[in-house]
């Protein structure tokens, strides 16, 4: 009998055994049977959990559980028609062990994901396919007819061979595939406006306005009045600078320097006041939250707000009278807060510094402003020093940065060096944020006021014991890691240990994954990272939403106004999260794309390079002086066969006892690049093969 027959006459008595007395249990079996059958419901209740997929290239997929801290493998046997992103309720069939994942299996599919997939357009009659080459969707698109000729409505044409975005509607049981439709018509393959639009359209990012918000920003009055002006604290002859990037286009932040009458110093920490142009549930306001944070791709600024503002009325560019919400600090020669001041100011900023203008003047060179900026640096320095003794996290990862040209072609991979003009800006932005933070919360005179804080939760014990065993199989000690600030002393112990060693970056890489990811919240836990225990996100409005949020709320509160909706602000703390983790993977997806793409005409070239990760299957290779990643699968390796141990981050060879952990100095061959799937293979130079050669 079928599972459809066999369901359809469940309860069902067969004729022989119609009315006929049940079988009657023995003395306590009863309670025996019910206490069994409510551990076997409680052990599938436990066992039930709710996640999103990520999915891997042969159908199987890891499930991402919220508050869980390993995910859920499920073969491609028991997907159920689940794709990457989709909300899914599983069980749980196996438990974790040492050498695999918990495995379960898709019970329903709970929400389909709004996130479309990018691939080729291939037109078939009536009916088309979206062919997928990404490593998380291993099936194809189908679209029928009616949405094919409902995607003419685009810039451009849906044609055979154009890359486009495909969102999944469906899967009916009757197709082999998923149904889709085409949300939007990207360009030919390769180009690299295409290129990061596929980038942007894969992670739901929009790339342009829509006419209607870029008409809302074109009539906001551009006219500051006298009785704005009236209403604020006036700094326009007060000594002003910013320092920025040298191809930044936005400036929100400046900072005023000057001596008082009893000797101290006052510093003005002025951000663009975008709350002013800005209003509650205006449509630019909406547009914004929605998008919640700039993005930065390699070779562009997707902006939350549109340019009119971001680049013109809320940038604070030289010789312009602009609106600015300022924190305003007395600080005495030791960088000791004498006073400090929170209000909406009008600025005039006399210049505009990028790094390098303001590090040759603190180098000791000459330039306008060189008293204000070497005095600012003087304090800043004394402020850092400070922050440091006090147990924040000194990691210095170097961060690379792809060059590209006016077409978008990479020509060059180099690190982002941070010097004292960077540290000057990063340190008075730092006391602005905390101070804020702090005020809100102690000092505002509102009781329990609603904030949105900026937190950063303690490491993880387990993870950081992990790096204390780590750490020792290269000799190393990790200190006292009894309590939060005794264990950031220790890592930055540690970290000044391997300064300039091999082993650097594999320790740093470890000690990074016990860290926790900074979020928003209004339910405050401090910020360990940074050893503040009051922070928020005030200097950046141009940018970020929450920032915009924190001039709204710090305002009402200065105007002593009531505690707001905590409710209301927690969710979009929660949503200005999640898309800043967003934002944050797109971007790194732009650079794996010019990364790879700068390494396609260097196949077969040998370079030197350290393991930064391994797996079951392969091992991860970061090559000098670049940094560019690229795996080495173990069924390539032919001189030995390599047991993975999780555990110790490292591979052992059976029979050679060759071992391979993070920092493992080797030699690598490019082997092959994929630039649709962001992979580059290498190939691992051995001794024998060297001395072959």
């Amino acid at each position: 009998m079928s599972r459809k027959a066999r369901s359809k006459n469940a309860g069902k008595s067969s004729g022989r055994d119609n009315g006929a007395q049940k079988p009657r249990l023995r003395k306590g079996a009863h309670q025996i049977y019910r206490k069994a059958k409510e551990q076997h419901q409680e052990k599938r209740k436990f066992g039930e959990l709710e996640g999103k997929v990520s999915m891997i290239r042969d159908g199987s997929a890891f499930i991402v559980i919220p508050d869980r801290e390993e995910d859920v493998y499920v073969p491609a046997s028991r997907m159920k028609r689940a794709l990457g992103g989709d909300t899914v309720k599983i069980v749980v069939r196996k438990k974790k062990t040492l050498t695999r994942s918990a495995e379960g299996e898709v019970l329903d599919i709970i929400e389909r994901s709004s996130n479309p997939h990018v691939g080729i357009l291939q037109i078939s009659g009536d009916g088309a396919w979206v062919i997928i080459e990404s490593r998380s969707m291993p099936f194809d698109v189908m679209i029928p007819g009616d949405e094919l000729k409902a995607a003419d409505k685009f810039d451009i044409k849906p044609q055979n061979g154009v890359k486009v975005a495909v969102l999944v509607t469906g899967w009916p049981r009757s197709s082999e595939q998923p149904v889709g439709k085409i949300v939007d018509v990207l360009g030919k393959p390769g180009e690299n406006d295409t290129e990061m639009h596929a980038i942007l359209a894969e992670y739901s990012l929009p790339y342009r306005f829509e006419p209607g918000i870029e008409d809302a920003a074109a009539k906001i009055p551009v006219k500051i009045t006298g009785e704005e002006i009236k209403n604020r604290r006036d700094f326009r002859d007060a000594p002003t600078f910013t320092i920025d990037p040298a191809d930044a286009k936005d400036f929100d932040d400046a900072l005023s320097v000057r001596r008082l009458k009893n000797g101290n110093w006052e510093i003005g920490v002025h951000i663009a006041d975008v709350s002013h142009y800005v209003k509650p549930d205006s449509v630019l306001d909406k547009e914004a939250y929605s998008r919640a944070t700039s993005v930065y791709l390699v070779d562009r600024t997707v902006p939350m707000l549109p340019e009119v503002l971001s680049n013109n009325l809320c940038s604070l560019r030289p010789n312009e009278e602009k609106l600015t919400f300022s924190a305003v600090f007395e600080l005495d020669d030791n960088a000791n807060v004498k006073n400090r001041w929170f209000g909406r100011t009008i600025i005039s900023s006399d210049r505009r510094f990028n790094y390098d203008e303001a590090q040759a003047i603190i180098e000791g060179g000459e330039g306008p402003l060189k008293e204000e900026i070497l005095q600012a640096w003087k304090l800043a320095e004394i402020l850092r020093k400070r922050r440091f003794e006090h147990g924040a996290i000194k990691f210095d990862r170097p961060e690379m940065k792809v060059l590209v040209d006016d077409k978008g072609k990479p020509v060059d991979v180099y690190e982002k060096v941070s010097k004292e003009a960077n540290f000057l800006v990063e340190e008075f932005m730092l006391l602005a944020n905390r101070s804020v933070a702090e005020f809100v919360s102690l000092h505002c005179g509102i009781k329990n006021p609603t904030m949105v804080y900026r937190i950063h939760e303690d490491p993880n014990p387990e993870k950081v014991e992990n790096l204390r065993v780590f750490s020792k199989s290269f000799g190393y000690k990790l200190g006292d890691t009894s309590d939060a600030k005794h264990t950031a002393n220790s890592l930055n112990a540690l970290m000044a240990q391997v300064k300039g060693k091999p082993e650097e970056d594999a320790l740093q890489m470890i000690a990074l994954r016990s860290m926790a990811r900074a979020r928003y919240s209004t339910d405050n836990v401090g910020h360990y990272g940074l050893a503040f225990p009051y922070y928020t996100h005030f200097t950046s409005p141009i940018r970020r939403y929450p920032d915009m949020m924190v001039h709204r709320l710090l305002s009402i509160y200065l105007a002593k106004g009531k505690s707001q909706d905590k409710n209301f602000y927690e969710e979009h703390c929660k949503w200005s999260s999640e898309k800043e983790q967003i934002a944050t993977e797109a971007e790194r997806d732009s650079v794996k794309y010019k990364m790879v793409e700068f390494m396609q005409d260097k196949i077969g070239m040998v370079y030197e390079g350290t393991v930064s990760g391994v797996t079951a299957t392969g091992m991860y290779v970061e090559i000098e002086p670049t940094k560019i990643e690229g795996m080495i699968p173990l069924r390539d390796i032919k001189s030995d066969y390599f047991i993975y141990d999780e555990k110790k981050f490292r591979l052992t060879g059976k029979s050679t006892h060759k071992v391979y952990t993070l920092g493992t100095h080797v030699r690598i061959r490019v082997a092959k690049t994929n630039l649709e799937q962001k992979i580059l293979d290498y190939e691992l130079v051995e001794e024998n093969d060297i001395k072959s050669k």
